[in-house]
């Protein structure tokens, strides 16, 4: 389609899944802007997140609404990105889609044993162990209409981006 700008890949998946490692390497490999979605978080809610309150669909509106306009200003620009963005339920991915036909959706996943010990790792991040559960109750996995490349996150990172430039077709 001639008219549709470069691609924008949303890097997706709960929190602990490497979607900022993955993401920044994916971006580098392809000589891409990327944009961490944390940065596009209000004070408010990463103050939320770091007590321990998950985020609700009231919170999540502006920080998907500043994610939707970065990716306005790729195409503005007919450049490509990627960003990362938790993208956890369709009415999320279905947002950041919408009048984008651009926006290609990688989700990564694993099991809950690896992504705790990822967690558990992480130093000064806001994002607490605790907060796991309710980010996989909110988590509603892809529908076949949705168009979301699946890749495990049971590999090296830079093997996770192999995956993402080999099934993305990107290379």
């Amino acid at each position: 389609m001639p008219d549709t700008p470069p691609p924008v890949i949303v890097v997706m998946g709960v929190a602990g899944t490497g979607k900022t490692t993955v993401g920044a390497l994916l971006a580098g490999r392809l000589g891409w802007p990327y944009a961490e979605a944390d940065d596009f978080h209000p004070a408010a809610n990463v103050t939320k997140m770091a007590a321990g309150e998950p985020l609700t669909d009231e919170d999540r509106a502006p920080w998907l609404a500043a994610i939707g306009r970065w990716i306005d200003e790729r195409a503005a620009g007919a450049t490509s990105g990627v960003v990362s963005c938790s993208g956890l339920r369709r009415v999320y991915r279905d947002q950041l889609r919408e009048g984008r036909p651009q926006v290609r959706l990688v989700l990564l996943e694993g099991s809950r044993e690896l992504i705790t010990r990822r967690l558990a790792a992480r130093h000064g991040h806001f994002m607490r162990v605790e907060m796991l559960d309710s980010q996989f109750a909110a988590l509603e996995p892809p529908q076949p209409d949705e168009d979301v490349t699946e890749v495990s996150i049971d590999a090296t990172p830079e093997q996770i981006v192999n995956e993402i430039v080999l099934r993305s077709r990107l290379h």
